[in-house]
Parts: structure tokens; sequence; C-alpha cells
């Protein structure tokens, strides 16, 4: 399978590291980016073919993946439209931007699945939502799904619509992780800790925590419940994040990661 990857940034190269060698030879895919810098790394790490613009190897690709940001979509499709063959499935891993626009602005190209992976992805631990427009085949699909796994795991939806929660919840998500872990990591200054020990602490109780959830069919609030004691230090502590309304915050904050997402595909799929 030849693979482009119109894009040499970071989740590309994530993606890259992930298939290159496994999924297909490196040889097998295509990078097309501006940054000649990129393109050299991404060469010399995996054996991958390069270009500053989209060039005759990406329509010999059965496979396109557009790993560029939402604002630049519009003007990628536009100089992709003409190279893209008829039967290659594109990736989109942009948030934002609908199905039904990227296909115009590809002159009607049908086969499109959207995805919305997140930063693990970089150490092969990420998470991707991902919905198939209905020009994908079956074939199509499960090729899409190989890719994406090659970083992580994926998780399909029914309606497209779903992509901008998904965006909201895990897109977005290791960004809310980093800054509670900071908050801890604060805290622990604060009282008396050194910072690399606040650290330490903190991203070892939150990287078990989510492992044991992971590993537990039990609903989350069970788990929550078994290590709070009434009247404990736990207790404490989650009734002083009760009375700030850190849950709330957390759910209105998810919902306006979602929102944006929405008014993304709204304000760049205007004509």
């Amino acid at each position: 399978m030849k693979i482009a990857f119109i894009g040499g940034g970071n989740m590309a190269s994530a993606l890259i590291s992930g298939l290159a060698g496994k999924f297909t030879a490196g040889s097998n895919i295509h990078v097309v980016d501006p940054n000649a810098g990129a393109l050299d790394k991404l060469h010399a790490a995996h054996g991958v073919t390069t270009a500053g613009t989209v060039d005759a190897a990406v329509a010999a690709s059965d496979v396109v993946v557009l790993s560029v940001k939402p604002q630049q979509m519009r003007d990628v499709a536009a100089s992709l439209k003409q190279h893209l063959r008829s039967d290659a499935l594109v990736l989109s891993i942009a948030a934002g931007i609908r199905g039904a626009d990227l296909a115009r602005w590809l002159g009607g190209h049908a086969a499109i699945v959207r995805t919305m992976p997140n930063t693990p992805a970089l150490i092969g631990r990420g998470i991707t939502g991902m919905v198939a427009m209905q020009g994908v085949s079956d074939a199509q699909k499960a090729a899409a799904d190989a890719i994406m796994k090659a970083v992580g795991e994926t998780v399909w939806l029914d309606d497209e619509a779903m992509i901008d929660p998904v965006t909201g919840v895990s897109g977005s998500g290791p960004a809310y992780v980093f800054y509670f872990l900071e908050a801890m990591q604060q805290a622990a200054v604060e009282l008396g800790l050194s910072a690399e020990q606040g650290r330490e602490l903190a991203v070892a109780t939150f990287a078990g925590a989510a492992e044991l959830a992971k590993r537990s069919d039990e609903p989350l609030s069970v788990l929550r419940e078994r290590v709070t004691s009434k009247g404990g230090t736990t207790y404490a502590a989650l009734t002083s994040m009760e009375q700030s309304g850190v849950k709330e915050a957390v759910v209105n904050a998810v919902k306006a990661a979602s929102a944006r997402g929405r008014e993304l595909g709204e304000e760049l799929g205007r004509d």
C-alpha cells in the first residue's frame, strides 16, 4: 500500500513512525511539506520519499492522509484534487472540517474518512475517533482502521456530528490532563516538596489511576468511592473540588471544545 502524507508535522511523524517498516515499507510512504528540515528528518529516520509540493507520487498513492491545520485544508485540497486518484482513500485528521466540505473542495471525491487522533499517538498510546463517509468501501475502512491503529486505539462513529464531541473529550483531552498535573505539581511545591518530586508523584499517580480504570469494568464512580473514606484526606480534597465546581468546570470545558470544533467546520466550510 502506498501512502502519502500532506503535512509532515508531529501527528504525521507519529503515524509514520508507527507505519514504516511495520504496516508498509518506509519507501512506500511519501511526505509532502514545505519544511525541508522536517522532510530530511523523516527520510533519515524512516526511509520515506519526500517533496516540497504535491507531485506524481501523491497521484500514485492508495491513501492520502491530510495532516495539516484546519485553516490550511481548503488550499491544500485545491492543490491536491487534480492529483488525486478517483479510487484513493483520503484520511483527514483536521478538527472541524466536515466531510461534505472536504469532498467539495476535492472536486466531489467520495472516499473520505474523518479522524480525530490525539497527541499520545506520539508514543503509540493514542486514541482516534473515526467516521467514514458514504463513498468509503469496506476494504478502505479496514485500511483506515489499520493505519490509525499503528499509533493506538480506534473508536468508530456512526454519525459524523459525533466527531466534535470526540474532539472535546479525547482530541483536546491530553491538555486537560497536563493542566491538572500542573496544578498537582504546584500544590506539591507550595506544600514543601520539590518541583521534581511533585511532577514524579503527580504523573505516576495519574498514569496508575488511568491504567487501573482501563483494567476495571466497574464504573468510575465506584473506583473513586473506593479511595474516599468519609472524613478522610481524599474526602477533604473531593469536597473542596465539589465546592469549587471543578466537575462542572471540566464538563463545560469539554463542551466548549466540542462547540469550537463545530464552529470551525461552519466557519471554514463557508463559500
